[in-house]
């Protein structure tokens, strides 16, 4: 899951001179700092505060909408087939949501 929008990266690049940025590998960014002739990976602590400053990207919002729609459906679904197995599959589901939202260290 995509946990940053290239937009966002572009404009700290844009702020600090950093040039022709890349993704190598997802959420994994590389670009020129100010005056070198090799590319470097954006430092982690920089995502970090990018992450803290502008919050859930696009791709991350549709996931949590997508568990919390699963997670009424199954509710309601449990309710009216008094059966207790959609309620799990919405379990699993919102388990599987929440492990891709966490950020791998950086």
């Amino acid at each position: 899951m995509r946990h940053f929008c290239d937009e966002w990266i572009q404009e700290w690049c844009d702020a600090n001179g950093w040039t022709d940025l890349f993704m190598e590998r997802l959420n994994h960014y590389w670009a020129f700092p100010p005056g070198a002739v090799m590319p470097e990976p954006i430092p982690g602590k920089i995502l970090r505060c990018i992450k803290l400053e502008k919050g859930l990207c696009p791709e991350e919002r549709y996931w949590l909408l997508a568990a919390a729609l699963v997670a009424v459906t199954g509710v309601f679904s449990t309710y009216f087939m008094q059966s207790p197995m959609p309620i799990v599959l919405a379990f699993a589901f919102g388990a599987v949501t929440a492990g891709r939202l966490e950020v791998e260290e950086i």
